[in-house]
């Protein structure tokens, strides 16, 4: 086989690029220096203004270069690829990668393989048709590295390489003899790799590459067709890495003492009442649990890690102290204490405020009673009433008083409260029991005026304009059965007729509303009045008025 073939010329590559590896992997804060000193560099981190490990400036932990010696297994992509020369193969490969800082470098990559079958046929052919034969390719690739360093033992890494493939004649390997021997010529063709992998570090200078995986693109001829074609395979490695150069990464620094602080809510009660309490911790180890301790001078504390509350039921008036601990660990860094003062106050009597509504009325009417019963510290309170004058009823925050019977005054209601603790607040409101007011006595009143003025020859006739007053009246009448009518017919002191034309004019004025509107006669009286002027004058008469009638005669 010439699979040992291949890995030696591969290591014989390595072993050719190793001085300038070790050249080029040479710091400068490390000239000379003795096996197993920190660099300078390193050594100064933590002091005033130093960079911290990985930083751009001194990129601590990150080699100069990576040199990468393992075995390497070429597949096809599919299987059962039509024209694909690189079905399966074996070999080894070698790669130098130069770092820029933690994260980017440069990769040079030389990998040899060998094959011991051709496939002739692809997936269209069933059974496949397979024949020994032997054959070499080599790949020469370059790209950029992308490496994900932190501080732990694994670093993965993506690269992108592009570069040439030489593959070697293929031929039969079964005793075949002939030009038709060799179905594949020798060939160069373009050819990139993308993937990644991931490298365990075993110590600064050596680490085991646990998988590097790839795809391969090749721009080899299709033996089943002649042409260049692009064919897709799969490249598997795994090996071992040199490491060289690059600064030693400083010890961690010691870890920061725990901090802790606490806190209670409210910082004032009243007894009974909960105290919230909590916790932070500060510096504390991700890895491990904290343990969180309370105490209290006086109550009980019942808490959960860093959270919980303190019982004030049988606490004294006055000022108290929580002191809480958190400890991971036996050493001081890993123990620190906090201290919160809460008050307990001495409870406060409830208040009271009392309402009435309506706060005036008449003698044997109800009236709500309102009181507002308030506690400081949110006791259960029970309400009372009494009053002077009448009854107070009701429970809760409302109650009636009753005033039947009461006298006209004032009635003052007082509403009292106590809470749980025998505690008590009272109000007071007053209700005033006004006398009842008479109804105001019904009042004549004096509508539209008939006037006779305008018509000479007949003096005592009712005009259109008279008649438009009337009916309008005579609306009000049918409105308002139970009123009545009076009308008084006047003359002016130059007119001759005197009474008697005063009393036609009146009667006039009655037979419009009684013939043409249809009131009824009994409701409309007619008088001779004493007014100097040519009308008549109408007033109307509501139900239970007086219509004073002196100074007037009445006329049929």
């Amino acid at each position: 086989m010439k699979l040992s073939l291949r890995l030696m010329t591969t290591t014989a590559i390595a072993a050719f690029l190793l001085p300038a590896v070790l050249l080029s992997a040479k710091t400068p804060s490390d000239p000379g220096s003795a096996a197993g000193a920190e660099p300078a560099a390193a050594m100064s981190w933590g002091s005033s203004g130093a960079a911290m490990p990985y930083t751009a400036g001194l990129n601590i932990g990150t080699p100069t270069a990576e040199l990468f010696v393992g075995y390497s297994y070429l597949h096809a992509l599919p299987k059962l690829a039509e024209g694909n020369r690189l079905v399966w193969l074996n070999g080894g490969s070698t790669s130098i990668a130069f770092n820029f800082n933690r994260h980017l470098g440069l990769v040079a990559d030389f990998g040899g393989f060998d094959d011991s079958q051709i496939r002739l046929a692809g997936i269209s052919t069933n059974p496949p048709i397979v024949a020994d034969s032997s054959g070499t390719a080599y790949t020469l690739l370059f790209g950029p590295r992308l490496s994900f360093r932190g501080h732990g033992r694994i670093t993965p890494f993506v690269q992108v390489l592009a570069g040439g493939i030489h593959a070697s004649a293929v031929t039969f390997s079964s005793g075949c003899t002939g030009a038709g021997c060799t179905p594949l010529p020798s060939e160069n063709a373009f050819a990139m790799t993308a993937g990644g992998g991931l490298d365990l570090r075993v110590h600064r200078h050596f680490a085991i590459r646990l998988v590097q995986a790839e795809y391969l693109m090749s721009r080899l001829e299709d033996h089943s067709t002649g042409m260049s074609a692009m064919q897709n395979d799969m490249r598997l490695s795994s090996g071992i890495v040199f490491r060289f150069g690059g600064n030693t990464a400083p010890p961690m620094p010691p870890p920061s003492p725990l901090a802790y602080s606490c806190s209670v809510n409210p910082t004032a009660v009243f007894p009974g009442d909960a105290v919230a309490i909590s916790g932070t911790a500060v510096n504390l180890d991700s890895t491990r649990t904290p343990v969180y301790t309370w105490t209290a001078e006086v109550g009980a504390v019942s808490a959960i890690a860093s959270n919980g509350s303190i019982d004030t039921k049988n606490i004294a008036v006055g000022s108290y102290t929580l002191k809480g601990h958190v400890s991971q660990g036996d050493k001081p860094v890993e123990n620190a204490d906090c201290t919160a003062t809460y008050v307990v106050k001495a409870l406060e009597p409830p208040t009271v405020g009392c309402s009435a509504s309506p706060s005036t009325l008449l003698s044997g009417d109800p009236s709500t009673i309102t009181a507002t019963g308030v506690s400081p510290q949110n006791r259960p309170l029970t309400y009372s009433y009494s009053s002077t004058s009448g009854t107070v009823a009701g429970a809760g925050s409302t109650a009636t008083l009753s005033t039947s019977g009461v006298a006209a005054g004032a009635v003052e209601v007082t509403c009292s409260v106590a809470d749980d603790k025998g505690q008590t607040a009272s109000g007071t409101t007053s209700v005033m029991i006004a006398l009842p007011v008479a109804a105001p006595k019904p009042q004549v009143s004096e509508m539209c005026a008939i006037h006779f003025d305008r018509d000479p020859r007949r003096p005592s006739r009712v005009d259109n304009e008279g008649k438009a007053c009337l009916d309008e009246i005579a609306l009000n009448l049918q409105r308002n059965s139970d009123a009545k009518l009076a009308l008084e017919g006047n003359v002016s002191s130059g007119e001759k007729a005197g009474k008697k034309l005063a009393a036609q004019r009146a009667l006039n004025t009655k037979a419009y509303l009684v013939g043409e509107k249809g009131i009824d006669a009994s409701r409309v009286a007619a008088y001779a009045g004493s007014q100097d002027g040519k009308s008549v004058s109408t007033i109307l008469i509501p139900s239970g008025a007086m219509f004073d009638a002196s100074g007037s005669t009445p006329v049929q």
